[in-house]
């Protein structure tokens, strides 16, 4: 559609000036927005969706309100540094509790039933690791988490969930879960309350700098704006290259409902990379990236087989044996990864900013990510 097909009402009501244009209507675009209203409610703010739907994660992801496990918190450190990780636990727990604030428990469907790792029969050396680790890692996230036990064995718990091939288990009270689609409703409908514009189906193609303003070129016409906020995550790099940001795919599948299911909680293996919970006495189970790390650093939505028919056997002979689950929903989400451990937060060009690459962590870092960005941007 081209900028000169719009009604004069259109233009006036929809497309005419924008003080900030941001793209991405995920929970990081949508907080942005929020925070924008909060600290400067004449602020003209548009928001940007080329999806019909929230297009990378934040309507697709597993809604765990997690800050990682033990094996998780290792590996960051062997990445990065002790000082490093204790950051960024911080940033997640203080960004969870920032998104209950925002939206309420009740609005997110919010359960704090605590997150489990597991380890398999033949990860008996590994488990042994990690466990040894829990007292020092427990001490280095205290400032974080302000509780001295955090981590702790769990063992006795493995035979009331049913599980099989299972050896070692370690607990973590402070994890929750949360209904995604509540979630993002309820950010969409404190936007809309606040005065933000959200447009869906426009497609950013070009991002322009002219004398006075910024010009967006988009599937549906043309936008004209003081300062751009990128809150697009894995997609970021489609605009601007130079921003290290990997896509990284997440297939998922949930069952259809199950009689008496005993799992309450979120539950993680193999670092993190797989990831199971109940929702509605139905099991959601995801993850498998690691299969193929290079297949799945992709833009693309769908599953793969390899991946699928992990899943379903990790479904029917671990999580549920015996069971022979029927699936009733299969769905992908794209993240954003990078060697960092941290999310981009900041200026690319003169008033262009962005906030991205949130690491497979979107719900606990998401709130303080956007509003980290918008204070940049003010």
């Amino acid at each position: 559609m081209a900028a000169n097909t719009f009604s004069y009402w259109e233009q006036t009501a929809f497309i005419d000036h924008a003080d900030i244009i941001i793209i991405g209507s995920g929970l990081v675009g949508l907080s942005v927005a929020l925070h924008l209203k909060r600290k400067q409610p004449v602020l003209k703010v548009l928001v940007l969706e080329r999806g019909f739907l929230p297009t990378g994660a934040s309507t697709k992801n597993a809604g765990f309100a997690c800050f990682g496990t033990v094996s998780e918190q290792l590996a960051a450190i062997k990445r990065s540094s002790e000082e490093e990780v204790l950051r960024m636990v911080d940033y997640k727990w203080r960004g969870l509790q920032r998104l209950r604030e925002n939206l309420g428990d009740a609005n997110i469907d919010y359960q704090q039933r605590g997150g489990y790792e597991l380890f398999m029969d033949d990860e008996i050396e590994k488990a042994e690791n990690c466990i040894a680790q829990i007292d020092s890692l427990n001490k280095l996230l205290t400032p974080a988490i302000g509780e001295p036990v955090i981590y702790s064995v769990a063992d006795d718990k493995i035979p009331n969930f049913g599980f099989k091939k299972i050896s070692r288990m370690i607990y973590n009270p402070f994890e929750g879960q949360i209904d995604t689609g509540k979630m993002m409703r309820t950010l969409l409908n404190k936007v809309y309350n606040a005065g933000v514009l959200v447009l869906n189906n426009c497609e950013i193609q070009r991002i322009e700098h002219t004398s006075d303003h910024i010009r967006l070129t988009t599937s549906q016409g043309n936008f004209k704006t003081g300062k751009v906020i990128l809150a697009t995550n894995a997609f970021a790099s489609q605009l601007f290259p130079d921003l290290k940001v990997i896509p990284g795919r997440g297939q998922v599948l949930v069952t259809k409902p199950i009689p008496n299911l005993k799992l309450k909680g979120t539950y993680h293996f193999d670092e993190g990379y797989y990831y199971f919970r109940n929702i509605n006495n139905r099991v959601l189970f995801g993850g498998g990236r690691n299969l193929d790390l290079k297949a799945e650093e992709t833009w693309d939505f769908g599953q793969t087989d390899l991946v699928k028919n992990k899943l379903i056997a990790y479904l029917n002979e671990v999580i549920l044996p015996g069971q022979n689950a029927e699936i009733d929903y299969w769905w992908s989400g794209i993240m954003g990864f990078g060697e960092d451990i941290s999310p981009i937060v900041k200026q690319v060009e003169p008033h262009i900013f962005c906030a991205v690459r949130c690491n497979g962590m979107g719900v606990a870092m998401g709130s303080l990510v956007g509003e980290e960005v918008a204070e940049l941007a003010l």
